[in-house]
């Protein structure tokens, strides 16, 4: 969320056309479409191990979404780093951030996974089964070394982009889902771990990989800040620093802790652990779709202050949210979905069906997102950051709100899947309203 430099392009700095604005996009957007197959890659493997509905469960339903929500405030250090590093004491400073931040968070991590903390999250707050419970505590462990690794690679992905390196951002995708599938499938063939250990270990290793591979690749671009000239602004120091960077960690921290709400809700309501096992393959279908948004949020920073630019910028928005909205469309409506989940993913008769049924109720998810990229980027290029949060509260609160509602009501007998994707759907769609009026009355 920060005015991205992406890869020179052939015409005038200030001219914006459509093959330019794709040019900029595919890049980015092939990268989340990467980091999307992973959820998917690991509900097939697991789904073809023993007890797949209880690791399946366990890993959707727990260790994943506990680890996205102790990850959430070090997400927005990419943006960080792509906008404030402009010299060597930038650099250090926001590089010292990330050091302080991924060792509180590796231990609170730490804390939950191998502690009673743990019983108190999974089996109260959660409200787990108890065997889905002690499953994605093994999870929840493997994945420790998860919120580091991503945070020094964010950290140094900011780098990169601010330096004109984007596509190294990409290879280094390309390495995490090769490491990934390696020790996915590696560990599925040749050793007895069960499925949530495989998953887990995988998905640990990518990470590590993929840092490791970024931190190479960074070093040129490092050794040319040490030497480059001082930023003649004022530097960055701690009220500066906060001022930009506490209204993005809060943004991505309420919407993951969805996460965990969206498991508590599907374990008060029926078929709990259908349901979470399903929950993994539909959210990787909607999120995949979805990641084709997520990469235009960079391209509209990066664009939107140039003449022009913004009409060209809403007919690809429009383009895009069609586009997104018609191949999940066509993925719930033929069999297609059957294929997809019951083929693929190696899901039960009963687990396709009502996958199928959840990816129907999310069709207008990718649409959704594409306009909330486009409005967020307008806000973030006009440093109006506050219509961001607001937003990101309100679909909060809509889906907290509908969620405390299904499972306060007491008679529903439909899977929970259903009014919990349908929540999350609605939830978008205030999200998306309250950008739009945002956007209007800053009037960028």
């Amino acid at each position: 969320m920060s005015a991205t430099k992406v890869e020179a392009s052939s015409h005038s700095p200030s001219e914006v056309n459509l093959s330019r604005v794709t040019r900029l996009w595919v890049p980015l957007a092939a990268s989340w479409a990467l980091m999307a197959i992973e959820m998917p890659l690991l509900a097939v493997v697991i789904g073809r191990l023993p007890d797949e509905r209880l690791h399946l469960a366990a890993y959707g339903g727990i260790a994943f979404p506990i680890a996205l929500v102790v990850e959430a405030p070090i997400i927005m250090l990419l943006a960080a780093s792509t906008a404030l590093c402009r010299d060597w004491q930038s650099t250090c400073y926001v590089r010292g951030f990330m050091r302080y931040a991924a060792l509180f968070l590796t231990v609170l991590h730490a804390l939950i996974a191998f502690t009673p903390v743990y019983d108190w999250v999974a089996l109260d707050l959660l409200a787990a089964n108890p065997q889905v419970a002690e499953s994605g505590r093994l999870g929840l462990q493997i994945l420790l070394p998860w919120t580091a690794a991503i945070a020094y690679r964010r950290f140094m992905q900011g780098l990169l982009i601010r330096a004109d390196r984007s596509r190294v951002v990409g290879l280094g995708t390309v390495v995490r889902l090769v490491a990934n599938a390696t020790v996915l499938i590696g560990l599925a063939v040749f050793s007895d771990l069960p499925g949530i250990a495989v998953g887990s270990c995988a998905i640990s290793a990518g990470v590590l990989v993929e840092a490791a591979y970024i931190g190479w690749a960074v070093r040129p671009t490092l050794a040319r800040l040490r030497v480059a000239a001082p930023n003649s602004g004022p530097h960055l120091n701690a009220s500066r620093f906060a001022q930009f960077y506490l209204p993005l960690a809060l943004t991505p921290l309420i919407t993951l802790l969805l996460q965990p709400l969206g498991s508590a809700a599907m374990n008060r309501l029926p078929n709990p652990i259908d349901c979470l096992a399903v929950w993994p393959a539909v959210h990787g279908l909607v999120f995949l779709t979805r990641s084709m948004g997520f990469a235009y949020n960079e391209v509209v920073v990066a664009l939107a202050e140039h003449p022009g630019a913004k009409a060209v910028l809403r007919q690809f928005r429009n383009r895009l949210a069609l586009g997104t909205t018609l191949v999940l469309f066509v993925f719930a409506s033929t069999p297609l979905a059957q294929v997809w989940f019951q083929g693929v993913n190696d899901l039960s008769p009963f687990l396709a069906a009502l996958a199928g049924a959840a990816t129907a109720i999310a069709v207008p998810m990718p649409g959704l997102q594409a306009m909330q990229s486009y409005f967020t980027g307008l806000l973030v290029s006009a440093r109006k950051t506050r219509g961001v949060t607001e937003a990101v509260l309100l679909f909060f609160v809509v889906a907290a709100a509908l969620l405390t509602a299904c499972v306060t009501h007491g008679e529903l007998k439909d899977p929970g899947l259903l009014f919990a994707v349908s929540s999350f759907t609605l939830a978008s769609l205030a999200q998306t309203a309250w950008l739009a009026w945002r956007v209007r009355r800053e009037g960028v």
